[in-house]
């Protein structure tokens, strides 16, 4: 009989030392001001490609996503649809972890950057008091936010990606 892997203690270790990291980064480009708003670089998106590795980063991703937006000027919407954002990602990048371009889950390393353009350009144009709302005001927001994510999870994450999946702690997830 085989172990469900979600309830060993590997799982859910990788899980908090995720969170924890991906808090701590954010609350680090928080206090560059760096983590929020239109133009956001936030470097724990970095982390996003982990679900490419490890099903733990699920919970990880999104666990430190809620924690990280407990700051967020945005207030209570942001902790809703930014976590939800970031939980659907890490989801989409997992089931799509083996599509890959030489050997890197590209496909992985874009739900990111367009779920959360999508989701925190609308939120940040629809939902922020003395914000204009319109369509053009949205594209805008959103290829911002869009491009902030991609300079996190394109060019910080794949490299990431690289080097962590010969480490031992990640190469234990192969059959997952």
């Amino acid at each position: 009989m085989q172990k469900n892997p979600h309830n060993t203690r590997l799982y859910w270790t990788q899980a908090a030392v995720i969170a924890a990291a991906y808090t701590a980064l954010t609350l680090l480009a928080g206090a560059l001001g760096l983590a929020w708003g239109p133009v956001q670089f936030r470097f724990s998106e970095a982390l996003t490609i982990l679900p490419a590795l490890t099903p733990a980063a699920i919970p990880g991703l999104t666990i430190g996503c809620l924690l990280s937006n407990f700051f967020s000027p945005q207030g209570p919407l942001d902790l809703i649809f930014g976590t939800l954002a970031s939980f659907l990602a890490a989801v989409l990048t997992y089931w799509t972890r083996k599509v890959t371009l030489k050997g890197l889950p590209m496909l992985g390393a874009l739900w990111p950057v367009l779920i959360n353009a999508v989701v925190i350009g609308a939120l940040i144009t629809f939902f922020i008091p003395d914000a204009e709302g319109t369509t053009t005001t949205f594209f805008v927001n959103a290829g911002f936010v869009g491009l902030g994510q991609l300079v996190c999870c394109v060019i910080g994450g794949l490299p990431l990606f690289a080097a962590l999946r010969k480490t031992p702690v990640f190469s234990m997830n192969k059959e997952q």
